[in-house]
């Protein structure tokens, strides 16, 4: 390589559902990136299936670009806050941040935590407004809530003279003011490079590389992924891989890749300011730094958020056990974790008194529930407790537990529930702004009391609300928060579920399964009308009799069953349940199949209760 690349590295940030994955879609797209006869797929950085099924980042990734002589590096990162320790290290590795706003919903709870962790770091946002087509888009008062936001999070003058774009990521559009129409991005490239100057030559000094991310490749092991901040790292040399504490050890590198569009390229040297991922480091860590031997100059450490959530992982053992899984015993489940240990770094596995528990925690419902979908779907069998908030005690010995910003944007004439509802929950009202027949409720509530809203969320607004969370600190322990108010309809039988059962049952609630579920002892099948758990036949048969009478045979008709994702499984269950995750479905039952072990277990807690 003759003449040295110039480099800038760039981070979109915004909240879920701004069209993160879309902009750098259209930056791949108008920088030939593709070839002219290759099919492009929509939110092609989203390529994990779970990804592109839910519509949201969960790994940060990154790509590159070529524009006008300067490689840019660009990386995609999650707006969910259950996956904010992500966003925290790739903040580390860029030089500016886009700062994509919807231009009808405004800053939300995510964006301010993002874009506190960019200013935090003294990076100069670049700020686009997105999606100014919608018919309630907003733009000029967003621009004056943003530049609230940032005043709220304190940012120097230098970094409130933010550019400002408008644009319609789908289209690929980006216009420097709403009068100016344009048919590309290329206003977006053009700010970038005027706005952010490369990355200086220093490719001279002592070699000083920062870990920020870890990924997995079946054939060369665990890479490390991160930025060199000074000097030349190359393939098949000896280097000193420094922590904070001032341990280090001698590693020898084995192959180094770029980023050149979409793929990972093989390369002998990588020089300062690029995003490299180094193989042949089997022990590689977060926030480790690469070094010259004489030339030790660990990086400050980069801190992981706490959990805040766990749930025991426990190995199937219900009836129906290992008839869809392959992986089903507590070696498979234990190596699958710490494979996952291996990339997930705000993720945390305990062993438990038995051999067959595992204690998961991390950042959130989301968090966990999409490590337990990537299971069921790589063929793995669980069931999972009830998801525990995870308490501390502070610098007084006071118990504090995690609490949460709630930002509810629905119709007018649900407020009323929402606000009830959060009460409820313990939560408190910071602001309520209305506008145009939507009502925007600003809460603080505890993590414990939101466990299971979402869905009731969902229900209360017949779908039109949104519903955003945060996680803000901690907070002293709010008391007692009530559960689930109706009781669980429990199977008392094993067999194949029957019509005219179910049919006489689904007036005593809603039933989750429909006739012909193979359902065992023990098993939920619905949720009762009233507030005590409810056992129920569903196999019972209609008795056949020689004598027809008219219009009793008429068809039964019964209500579709209610049918739960994963997330509202979790929600739904209460501490003497379990969730069982197969591939082939999710059934929910209670943790003693049959009522003597029903008793017992509920014996024992309550003389758990009276001990504490």
């Amino acid at each position: 390589m003759s003449e040295k690349e110039k480099i800038i590295n760039i981070a979109v940030i915004a909240h879920v559902d701004a069209g993160k994955s879309t902009l750098v879609d259209a930056f791949l797209r108008q920088s030939d990136v593709f070839r002219s006869n290759e099919e492009v797929i929509d939110c092609v950085m989203d390529s994990n299936d779970l990804e592109r099924e839910r519509g949201i980042t969960i790994y940060s990734k990154n790509c590159s670009v070529i524009h006008d002589g300067v490689k840019i590096n660009i990386v995609d990162t999650p707006g969910h806050a259950d996956f904010s320790s992500e966003v925290e290290r790739i903040i580390k590795t860029v030089d500016t941040v886009i700062l994509l706003v919807d231009s009808s919903e405004g800053p939300m709870p995510q964006t301010r935590f993002v874009l506190s962790k960019a200013l935090e770091m003294g990076l100069r946002p670049i700020l686009l407004i997105n999606k100014i087509d919608k018919k309630d888009a907003r733009p000029q008062e967003v621009v004056d809530e943003v530049y609230e936001l940032f005043l709220d999070l304190n940012a120097t003058d230098e970094q409130l003279d933010f550019p400002i774009l408008y644009g319609i990521a789908k289209q690929g559009i980006a216009q420097y003011d709403l009068d100016t129409p344009s048919d590309s991005i290329e206003p977006l490239f053009k700010t970038i490079l005027k706005h952010c100057d490369v990355y200086p030559d220093m490719d001279d000094e002592p070699l000083q590389m920062q870990v920020s991310a870890l990924a997995y490749d079946e054939y060369i092991g665990r890479l490390g992924i991160g930025r060199i901040y000074q000097g030349v790292l190359k393939a098949q040399e000896q280097i000193v891989v420094c922590d904070s504490f001032g341990n280090s050890r001698t590693k020898s590198t084995s192959q180094i890749f770029v980023y050149r569009g979409l793929s990972r390229v093989s390369v002998q040297e990588a020089h300062a300011g690029d995003i490299v991922v180094v193989a042949g480091i089997a022990d590689i860590s977060i926030g480790e730094t690469l070094c010259e031997k004489d030339h030790e100059m660990p990086l400050p450490s980069i801190k992981i958020e706490e959990p805040t959530l766990s749930m025991n992982f426990i190995v199937n053992k219900s009836p129906f056990a290992g008839k869809s899984g392959k992986f089903v015993t507590s070696r498979n489940l234990k190596e699958r974790l710490e494979k996952e240990l291996e990339v997930n770094v705000g993720l945390k596995v305990e062993p438990t008194e038995s051999g067959d528990c595992f204690k998961v925690s991390g950042r959130g419902e989301l968090h966990i529930s999409v490590l337990l979908e990537q299971m069921r779907r790589e063929g793995y069998e669980v069931a999972v407790s009830k998801p525990e908030v995870i308490l501390h005690k502070d610098e007084n010995g006071k118990t504090v537990e995690p609490v949460e910003e709630v930002v509810a944007i629905a119709p007018e004439e649900y407020s009323g529930t929402i606000i009830n509802k959060l009460n409820l929950r313990k939560g408190t009202m910071i602001d309520m702004v209305e506008e145009n027949g939507y009502v925007r409720i600003t809460y603080e509530a505890p993590t414990r009391g939101l466990l299971g809203y979402r869905s009731e969320f969902i229900n209360d607004t017949r779908g039109e609300g949104t519903l955003v969370r945060r996680i803000k600190g901690y907070t002293p322990y709010k008391g007692e928060i009530q559960q689930r108010a109706n009781g669980a309809m429990i199977s008392t039988e094993t067999g194949s579920a029957m019509t005219y059962a179910l049919w006489n049952l689904q007036e005593r609630g809603t039933l989750f399964i429909s006739p012909q579920t193979e359902v065992y002892e023990g098993m939920i099948i619905g949720e009762s009308a009233r507030t005590v758990d409810m056992d129920v036949n569903p196999l019972k048969n209609k008795k056949l009799t020689a004598i027809r009478s008219s219009g009793n045979d008429e068809a039964m008709r019964l209500t579709p069953p209610r049918v739960m994702s994963l997330e509202e499984a979790l929600e739904w269950i209460n501490d003497d349940e379990l969730v069982e995750i197969v591939p082939d479905c999710i059934r929910l039952r209670k943790k003693g199949l049959t009522p003597q072990d029903r008793r017992q277990f509920y014996r024992e807690r309550v003389s758990a209760e009276e001990i504490e």
